[in-house]
Order: C-alpha cells, then sequence, then structure tokens
C-alpha cells in the first residue's frame, strides 16, 4: 500500500541539492506518495512546478499565516484564479497551508481571522479539503470550522491539542496529522493525547524540512524519516506499526478522495 506523507515543503531550498536523490529514497523506503503545500503566492508556482515533475507528488496551495506580512489582498484573488484553473486535475490534493497562529504575538489576529476565513471560504467553493496551521489558537479554529460546515473536511497539521480539542475535530470529520513531535519523550501531555487517538483519525507527516523526530534530532526533517516516525508513534500509540501505516494511508485517501 505505502505512506503518504500528508504534509512537506519539499519545495523549499533545503532540498535543493539532493531533491531527486531524496525522493527516489523515500520510494524505496516505502513512503509513496507526498503532499507538497504552499504558503505565499511567490512559491504557489514552485510548488505546481515541482509537483508537475511527479506523478506522486500532489499540491496544496494557500496563504500561510507566518507570512500574514507577505500577504496582499490580491493574493487571494490569484488564488482562486490557481484554484479555477486547476480544478479537477488529480495533482491538486487541497487548499493549505493556512489557518490562526497565536504563538506569535505580534501576528494581527483580526487579519490573520480575515485571511482564514476567506480561505475556509474558497475551500467550500472549490470542494478542496483543507490543510490547517494550528498553534495555540484551537478554539477559533473550531468555532469557524462549526460555523463554516464544509463538506469535506481535511487534517489538523501537526495536532498538538488536548484530547478534548482531537474529539471536537474527529467529530467535524478531520483527521489529526501526527509527526515528529509525539516522539520527543519530553512532549508528555501530547503523547498522552496521542496515546488515546483512534486510528480511524490520524495521518502521518513529517512536515519536512521542520519538526524532525527524536532519532534525527538536529537534523533536516525528509519524506525518508516517515517510516521511523511511524515506528515511534505506533509505539507510543500501543499498535502494531504496521496497523498505524495502513490507517494512515487509508485515511489520507479518504480526505484527498484517492483510490488505495
Amino acid at each position: 500500500m505505502g505512506l503518504i506523507d500528508t504534509h512537506t515543503h519539499l519545495d523549499f531550498p533545503d532540498f535543493d541539492v539532493d531533491r531527486p536523490a531524496l525522493l527516489a529514497n523515500a520510494r524505496a523506503l516505502g513512503v509513496r506518495r507526498m503532499v507538497v503545500l504552499g504558503v505565499h503566492q511567490a512559491n504557489w508556482q514552485r510548488v505546481w512546478d515541482l509537483v508537475q515533475s511527479d506523478a506522486q507528488l500532489f499540491a496544496a496551495l494557500g496563504l500561510h499565516p507566518v507570512y500574514l506580512e507577505e500577504h496582499r489582498p490580491e493574493h487571494l484573488l490569484q488564488l482562486r484564479g490557481w484554484l479555477e484553473r486547476l480544478a479537477g486535475h488529480r495533482q491538486l490534493c487541497a487548499v493549505g497551508e493556512f489557518g490562526l497562529d497565536y504563538y506569535l504575538e505580534d501576528l494581527d489576529r483580526e487579519r490573520q481571522q480575515q485571511l482564514f476565513e476567506a480561505q475556509l471560504t474558497l475551500a467550500a467553493e472549490f470542494e478542496l479539503p483543507v490543510l490547517l496551521h494550528v498553534r495555540r489558537s484551537h478554539a477559533p479554529i473550531i468555532a469557524a470550522l462549526k460555523r463554516f460546515k464544509l463538506k469535506r473536511a481535511g487534517i489538523i497539521h501537526a495536532f498538538a491539542g488536548s484530547y478534548e480539542e482531537a474529539c471536537e475535530y474527529l467529530k467535524l470529520g478531520f483527521k489529526l496529522g501526527l509527526g515528529g513531535a509525539a516522539t520527543w519523550p519530553q512532549a508528555v501531555k501530547l503523547r498522552k493525547t496521542v496515546a488515546r487517538l483512534p486510528l480511524d483519525g490520524v495521518v502521518l507527516e513529517t512536515d519536512s524540512p521542520d519538526m524532525a523526530p527524536v532519532m534525527f534530532a538536529g537534523q533536516r526533517n525528509s519524506p525518508e524519516h516517515l517510516p521511523k516516525i511511524a515506528e515511534a508513534l505506533a509505539k507510543v500509540m500501543d499498535v502494531d506499526v504496521a496497523a498505524l501505516s495502513q490507517a494512515s494511508t487509508a485515511n489520507a485517501c479518504e480526505v484527498f478522495a484517492w483510490p488505495l
């Protein structure tokens, strides 16, 4: 069946020196498909060019809250244009990465909210799932998702909330993205929450080149690390790694409407 890395930034310059070799090695290790997420208007073309070079790469395009000062009103119009042009293309899989970031205090929350809701509106219009960035902002994210009632839900990237918040997302039809963070023993609260999550509610991700797991501490993260991340998370969840891997792949295919 093969693993699916549901969240990467493989277009970033971090991978310019060895991208083809990295992709080949990831496939050899069992990572068959990877999602590459756009984060601002200036990298959408780079993301799209990359996925067009490989039939098993898939693109999501969005306006990330961390780049709030770079975003302009016309970028939302341009995002709509991209979604219109690529509607129905097999390699456009979602709107993302976007969301709310309350960890960085200098990011204007009102502007973030407006941008967040505008992209939810686009996702609803084009009937695409959403890949959401959520940092210390679970309450407003959940409130907005309850109001929007998206026909297609999506993934809460790098989930790090409480079990109660996890349940709210699951009730809304979302899957929870798990990666390197919960492999760290000091992430006690997160690991306790992950241990309680149902297999049908999670997907695996790396967030490459960021969020390296404990076994690759201080290194560039990569889809090549996904099998080891799966092994570590399976221990946290007290399940067989094959069961977690199969569930993650099935869940990702459900989100993106891909055949198994």
